[in-house]
């Protein structure tokens, strides 16, 4: 969740909540699983996501993110939901506190994951809908796994 625009907001505020827009992908394979992503710093498994960084768009951002956290390249986009509240409130292994509004897309990709660019990044995975962890933010699952109840 770094960037320059939030290293500045961080140095001005510390780690008081701010809000931030992000975008998140709903990746899946021919099987059905969907792509998570290990964080790094503790936090776990996420889908693919970050922030949309000023002067870009919704769609700039999840191609960008998509391709940064898993080297996949976005070839289609459908925005699926947009959710925000308290609910998505989240705070960092090193105490950051955010409240995300995020677009929900899910994206058609190319190639095969790997060669990420991301620090963030861990590994990648596909998994079913028995396997799913726990995120970190509380998507529904039956856009995640659409057909899947």
């Amino acid at each position: 969740m770094s960037s320059d625009y939030i290293g500045s907001l961080r140095a001005k505020i510390g780690s008081q909540l701010i809000m931030l827009p992000a975008v998140a992908a709903v990746i899946s394979d021919t099987e059905g699983r969907l792509l998570l992503q290990q964080k790094g710093a503790g936090q776990g498994w996420s889908l693919p996501a970050g922030a949309i960084e000023p002067s870009e768009t919704p769609e700039q951002a999840i191609a960008r993110e998509v391709f940064e956290e898993t080297g996949l390249a976005v070839v289609h986009t459908e925005v699926l939901a947009v959710f925000g509240g308290s609910e998505f409130r989240y705070t960092y292994p090193n105490g950051d506190q955010v409240e995300y509004l995020v677009v929900l897309f899910k994206c058609l990709t190319s190639g095969e994951p790997g060669g990420w660019t991301d620090t963030e990044t861990i590994s990648l995975k596909y998994t079913s809908f028995d396997e799913m962890p726990e995120l970190a933010l509380p998507y529904p699952m039956e856009l995640l796994f659409p057909g899947s109840r």
